[in-house]
């Protein structure tokens, strides 16, 4: 029953990936297999749902099926409502720029273009991340 509910769900179009896990025992019930989220750890289902230090969640994120996410908004345990908005958090392990010189051209010139705009690059990576 559980795994219908995750592909009616998918059906919609609107998600790529799904779960259902219960807090007693923190457990994953069903999942979409060719998602990310067939690997929660319980550990990560006791974080999710824990009642005590949910703030911690604000500020430091939660790693779910070792994808990095930030917390938008916490009404879990708001009664009526009982959602969390997560996003996840893009992880840019290393951009590289590679450049061809035109014939004629010279080393010295075009390496220093070239870390300009390295530079410019890197900034605006980060000024996006920041939004995230």
């Amino acid at each position: 029953m559980s795994g219908y509910c995750i592909t009616l769900f998918l059906q919609t179009g609107m998600c790529c990936d799904a779960a259902i896990i219960t807090n007693s025992p923190p457990w994953l019930l069903a999942s979409y297999p060719e998602g990310n989220l067939f690997q929660l750890t319980q550990e990560e289902i006791q974080i999710l749902l824990a009642r005590e230090g949910r703030e911690k969640l604000f500020l430091q994120g939660i790693t779910l099926a070792g994808t990095k996410c930030l917390l938008i908004r916490d009404n879990l345990y708001t009664e009526g409502n009982n959602t969390m908005d997560l996003r996840t958090k893009v992880q840019i392990e290393s951009v590289y720029l590679v450049v061809m010189g035109q014939k004629g051209t010279e080393g010295g010139p075009l390496n220093l273009k070239a870390f300009e705009m390295a530079g410019y690059i890197r900034e605006a990576i980060h000024q996006h991340m920041a939004r995230f």
